[in-house]
């Protein structure tokens, strides 16, 4: 057989409806591919018979409800799109809620979805915390992170480097904190947690940080690369 790219479509989406059909015949309810595969099977098989992209609208919304699905489906195939070849070319059939509204069904979660407490989130409860006043020096924005070793932050950024030794931003993880050039401002700091021990970054620390021969090794790598702020200390 010699098929074109969309010809082998078809054949892929008949044989995952027939997967569909018999799983249906079974008494199993359709995941999210099976119900997709199914409807789009019968709107090409509606096109091939003369149906209109009207009636195939409409038609797409007949051939599953919610009882035939499994959780969470409804809410993510709120709208189904099909190219079916009609007699005069090639037509989008836009099928909208083809397994029925998701307000339909007020007890289904969407996968993935959150559930939110009412309360708010206290992060690092109960760890060192610190404030230093941090000056951009440089000429470009800094952007920092937030479990970057403060301590070993940009060069061009001034501070107090050894009071900030083992802490971190105090801030959600993920989230960042911008300098733009000449900004000044004072910053929370959170003390490390788990095993305390830093690698890599600007290569500082390199080992842990509760040992006093490590922030020595530290303190004096920053001031012979020229790291500001570490006269503070």
């Amino acid at each position: 057989m010699y098929l074109t790219k969309k010809e082998s479509d078809r054949l892929l989406v008949f044989v995952a409806a027939e997967l569909a059909r018999r799983r249906r015949a079974d008494g199993l309810r359709l995941n999210l591919p099976e119900a997709r595969a199914i409807i789009a099977d019968a709107i090409h098989e509606g096109a091939r018979q003369g149906k209109s992209v009207s009636e195939l609208m409409a038609f797409g919304r007949t051939i599953l409800n919610a009882e035939e699905v499994q959780s969470g489906v409804t809410s993510l195939l709120q709208m189904l799109m099909v190219e079916p070849m009609f007699p005069d070319g090639q037509k989008l059939v836009c099928v909208h809620d083809p397994v029925g509204s998701p307000q339909q069904a007020e007890e289904e979660e969407m996968p993935g979805c959150y559930r939110l407490a009412q309360e708010g989130i206290e992060i690092n409860v109960g760890r060192a915390t610190a404030q230093v006043v941090v000056r951009n020096m440089g000429d470009r924005p800094i952007q920092i992170g937030s479990h970057f070793h403060f301590f070993e932050v940009n060069p061009e950024l001034d501070f107090n480097r050894i009071a900030a030794f083992g802490f971190r931003l105090d801030i959600p993880a993920g989230t960042t904190i911008r300098f733009e050039p000449g900004d000044e401002r004072t910053v929370d700091l959170v003390a490390f947690g788990g095993e305390r021990r830093v690698e890599g970054l600007n290569s500082l620390t390199d080992g842990d940080l509760d040992d006093p021969e490590v922030k020595r090794r530290a303190v004096a790598r920053a001031a012979a690369e020229g790291f500001k702020g570490v006269q503070y200390g």
